[in-house]
């Protein structure tokens, strides 16, 4: 985690999700390689993670693995997901617990910057350190 730039993107919890993909789309426009990017929900699924999960787990993990585009995960199953130079969280629900587990396999998967989308009383709340 050292060398690790952490961002806070403050959003309700409804609106964590969407404030995670404006950063999604910020870090593309910026240059930022789409293999780069993973990004973690707490709450509901992304969207793209639950289609491409109608596929099955092996193609769903196979995209992963083939880190060319923005991986989407569900913080349940998050540390199965290798490192990326970005790890993205969007805070958007979930109990308690869960977040602070996303919140901590984060800023593990995360070499370059942490990104972390929702509520920061909550947020904090659930970390020790604080983000």
């Amino acid at each position: 985690m050292a060398g690790v730039q952490v961002q806070l993107i403050p959003a309700p919890v409804q609106g964590a999700l969407d404030a995670a993909e404006e950063a999604v789309d910020l870090l593309l426009d910026s240059g930022r390689a789409p293999g780069d990017v993973l990004v973690i929900t707490t709450g509901e699924p992304h969207p793209w993670a639950t289609h491409e999960l109608s596929f099955g787990e092996a193609s769903y993990w196979a995209l992963h693995a083939a880190a060319d585009d923005v991986f989407y995960t569900d913080a349940a199953v998050a540390d199965r997901a290798g490192a990326r130079p970005v790890v993205v969280v969007a805070v958007n629900g979930g109990p308690e617990p869960v977040t602070a587990s996303a919140l901590a396999v984060a800023r593990t998967k995360a070499t370059t910057l942490l990104i972390v989308c929702g509520d920061p009383q909550r947020i904090n709340s659930v970390t020790a350190t604080g983000v």
